[in-house]
């Protein structure tokens, strides 16, 4: 089975979406899951469920303005899943941020280089930035998920989204360890500076609060930038 994490994108096989189209959706549903699939768009790995069918994945798509931004949720099997992906980088799609935010953007960009660490984007604008679709609006935060080797490397990812100096869109998102493990930077921040005495630990299969760092601090490298 391919190691699964959350955040993971999944395209699905030409089987794969003729059997998901197959199913009753509502006249909305099926048209966005028909430009999906005639686009070759990607789903994406959410948290797995108690209980699931043996042989399957849970999979969502965020869907963009055009179909009232819904949120579809289907399981399919793993063998309908042709391939995986990841979210863009945000250094390859720094035009999609309004021009007030793109030199702070460059700047948060050269930091996380200094301590080797790749920001990707999920949320709406990770999803704009692959469908081309209106998932961005007003207000939308700045959703980055960045792979860190282990609780040191953490706290300077952490200390360099700290100083991003853009009012909107306003920074969010986590820091995932190699083993899928993750954390949101503000409450890790919080955290480690003892303003809070537990953190919520994000995994595929669930949610734990933990208290102290042994379950981070042997963690290894996922994904960090040359």
């Amino acid at each position: 089975m391919h190691a699964l994490h959350r955040h993971q994108l999944a395209w699905l096989s030409r089987s794969g979406w003729s059997a998901v189209r197959a199913r009753p959706w509502d006249v909305q549903a099926s048209d966005c899951l028909a430009h999906w699939d005639s686009n070759g768009l990607p789903l994406v790995v959410t948290r797995q469920p108690a209980g699931a069918a043996a042989g399957c994945i849970a999979l969502g798509l965020p869907a963009p303005a055009r179909w009232n931004r819904r949120r579809l949720a289907l399981q399919v099997p793993l063998a309908d899943v042709h391939g995986y992906g990841e979210f863009p980088l945000l250094a390859d799609m720094q035009d999609l941020l309004p021009r007030a935010a793109r030199d702070a953007a460059r700047t948060l960009l050269g930091r996380l280089g200094e301590c080797h660490a790749a920001a990707r984007a999920f949320g709406s604008y990770g999803w704009q930035a692959i469908s081309g679709l209106d998932h961005v609006r007003t207000g939308s935060d700045l959703d980055l998920s960045i792979a860190v080797d282990g609780a040191a490397h953490a706290d300077d990812v952490v200390r360099a989204l700290c100083a991003f100096e853009a009012e909107q869109p306003r920074l969010d998102g986590e820091v995932m360890f190699a083993d899928g493990a993750a954390v949101a930077w503000r409450e890790w921040n919080e955290w480690r500076a003892g303003r809070a005495r537990a953190v919520m630990v994000k995994r595929l299969d669930g949610v734990a609060l933990q208290h102290d760092g042994a379950w981070c601090e042997s963690a290894g490298t996922k994904e960090l930038a040359a």
